[in-house]
């Protein structure tokens, strides 16, 4: 489970061959004790939960690097090392 992001004490992961339960392009993104599971380019919620105000700056880390995320979605679900993303600032 690489981790490509980590900014305001919120761990964003990708994990290997991840395509099978959600069937779409996501990532993880973790906070304290919650988890929630992010559709990538539209930031939705697919699964599990997270404060709210983490959540907003997730999906807006997500509109900025949508294009990014993408390529190291299709590295991940091939089993390739995949590139850490610049943090929300």
């Amino acid at each position: 489970m690489p981790v490509i992001s980590m900014f305001y004490g919120i761990i964003v992961s990708l994990y290997f061959f991840d395509n099978k339960e959600h069937k779409m392009p996501h990532i993880h993104a973790r906070y304290q004790d919650e988890e929630a599971v992010l559709g990538i380019p539209d930031g939705v919620v697919l699964a599990g939960k997270l404060n709210a105000q983490k959540l907003k700056l997730v999906q807006a880390w997500i509109e900025i690097h949508k294009d990014e995320l993408m390529a190291d979605w299709q590295l991940a679900v091939s089993g390739q090392e995949v590139f850490k993303i610049e943090p929300l600032k």
